[in-house]
């Protein structure tokens, strides 16, 4: 019997070398998994931008006031340092007198792939807080 005990712990695995042998997995997965995850951002990186004039439509919403006349040219410069092949232009025209804003952007340029560009957009924003309004005399 003590015999039969001994020969069948020499085949099985002790609990130390099942550990081990876990361990060892769970390494080589996840350092098969972080290679995986830098080459997909890696991937990504290289994939070009897509620009359109909704970029500039968007840096534009985020002022509180507008002014009828050309996009400003803070605006027009951080674009074009963000996107240096780019060149964008616009216009804002005040389409009622409650601060009501058309804003007409045109983005064009040069596409990595060396494709022309010409993106245009008309949104319109509402920004009561835009100053003087026609048709309205302050007292």
């Amino acid at each position: 019997m003590k015999f039969q005990r001994a020969h069948a712990s020499l085949l099985a695995f002790t609990l130390l070398e099942v550990m081990i042998a876990v361990s060892i997995f769970f390494m080589a997965t996840f350092s098969i998994l972080a290679l995986v995850s830098r080459s997909l951002a890696q991937a990504r990186a290289l994939q070009p931008m897509q620009v359109d004039a909704n970029m500039v439509v968007a840096e534009l919403s985020l002022t509180n006031r507008l002014e009828e006349g050309p996009i400003p040219d803070d605006i027009v410069q951080h674009f074009q340092h963000m996107y240096p092949d780019y060149a964008c232009e616009g216009t804002i025209t005040e389409v009622g007198t409650n601060g009501f804003f058309q804003v007409e952007v045109h983005v064009s340029g040069v596409t990595a792939g060396k494709h022309l560009l010409d993106s245009r957009n008309t949104n319109y924003l509402f920004r009561p807080n835009s100053g003087q309004r026609r048709g309205f005399a302050p007292r």
